[in-house]
């Protein structure tokens, strides 16, 4: 198995971690080198899923590397065109990076890559049993005092911190007197995780994709004003990549373009790598290997790299069956 060297760039330099990965397919060997730069932030969501279509692509032949980069950071890169793809235009988080770039035509659009994705607020079930279903509920005077009229949530300074404290500057749902406990995702979790194992009233900052989704039974409260978005919260996460590389290369659009997850999908990968702390690899090759009709809608009029059907070369790869 070879192991292909990270891309140089001028622009990155040395402020960005390249991770090359060691995914190439032993049989695939073309005149012409085509190495595919991923930028990914560090989440890993992004870093499981960006990891399994460079396991595609390497055993289609394609030599691939990821560079670890700040959002902001990798619209620039995908315009100069020091990267190649990115998987992680989350919106409508990053909408303004977004608009600046895409707009313009200085970065491509090929659409979600995840469906069913979710950020607001949340309350365990129980506390949605007992009545409080929308965000109209919290300020009821029968609930307020049981959430001692605090809102967990992560990092000041954040997405969801900026949203949050103009949602109390301008009182919306009658928060305007509540307190935000501002921590880590990490801070954040693990107060919730003791306040649930001991039944006890608590409304924070979720979104979903995220194991959160998985191991907190939760629900999500209805958003009537909008303040998580116009469309009650829900998200989409979108791949990116560089106009001129696009055009260069229609077999790797294509397939960038069929990848797609769901929720769920991309939750798991986030428990596997985050949350059971297995490598990426580990759980990228896990969820080729038990979802190979996925993979095969992937690759639908793909090819390798030397122009054979890419079904076949992953078939041979992976050991997949005909069904």
């Amino acid at each position: 198995m070879r192991y292909p060297k990270a891309k140089v760039s001028t622009f990155l330099g040395g402020s960005m971690l390249a991770v090359s990965l060691s995914l190439a397919a032993p049989y695939a060997v073309a005149s012409e080198d085509v190495e595919v730069t991923f930028a990914s932030p560090p989440w890993p969501g992004v870093t499981v899923k960006t990891t399994i279509a460079s396991m595609l692509l390497g055993h289609l032949g394609y030599e691939t590397s990821q560079q670890e980069v700040s959002v902001a950071i990798a619209y620039e890169a995908l315009e100069t065109g020091d990267v190649d793809a990115f998987l992680a235009a989350w919106l409508p988080n990053q909408q303004a990076l977004y608009r600046q770039y895409v707009e313009k035509g200085s970065v491509l659009d090929l659409g979600g890559n995840v469906e069913g994705g979710q950020i607001g607020l949340v309350v365990p079930r129980y506390v949605a049993e007992a009545g409080v279903t929308s965000a109209e509920d919290l300020d009821k005077q029968e609930f307020s005092e049981r959430f001692g009229r605090t809102i967990y949530s992560i990092e000041a300074g954040s997405g969801a911190s900026e949203i949050l404290n103009q949602g109390v500057e301008d009182d919306i749902y009658g928060i305007g007197d509540w307190a935000l406990s501002e921590t880590s995702t990490p801070g954040m979790l693990s107060a919730i995780d003791n306040a649930i194992d001991r039944e006890e009233w608590v409304v924070f900052h979720a979104w979903n994709p995220h194991w959160m989704n998985i191991e907190y039974d939760v629900v999500y409260l209805d958003d009537p004003e909008g303040m998580w978005g116009d469309d009650g919260g829900r998200t989409e996460i979108r791949t990116l990549m560089n106009p001129g590389f696009s055009d260069a290369h229609p077999n790797i659009r294509r397939f960038l373009d069929q990848l797609a997850f769901t929720a769920d999908d991309q939750s798991a990968m986030i428990r596997g790598f985050s949350y059971e702390e297995r490598s990426p690899e580990a759980v990228a090759h896990d969820w080729v290997n038990c979802h190979p009709q996925r993979i095969r809608e992937f690759v639908e009029g793909v090819t390798t790299r030397e122009g054979e059907a890419a079904w076949s070369a992953l078939q041979e790869a992976f050991s997949f069956s005909d069904a």
